[in-house]
């Protein structure tokens, strides 16, 4: 009986830690899409420089997409505990 147990429990490839990495590395990369997003002017020949081209979006959004992908890398590279 105990043999089946321990057959059982290799059968996934992940353990935990994996899915809540990877669960923590998709919301980064959604943070930093959300943080993209945007911009639109209620008129569409005014142009607001300081919308598009705001730190939040030029510079924080991209590194928290980075950082989503390389946190989804290392959750699927990491080997679980057995």
């Amino acid at each position: 009986m105990s043999a089946t147990k321990e057959k059982n429990n290799n059968l996934f490839l992940f353990d935990k830690t994996n899915y809540t990495l990877m669960i923590a590395g998709v919301l980064l990369i959604l943070l930093g899409f959300y943080f993209m997003s945007g911009g639109k002017s209620e008129d569409v020949h005014q142009f607001h420089a300081d919308e598009i081209f705001s730190t939040s979006r030029i510079t924080l959004a991209p590194v928290l997409v980075l950082l989503g992908f390389v946190v989804e890398i290392f959750a699927i590279m990491r080997k679980p505990k057995s």
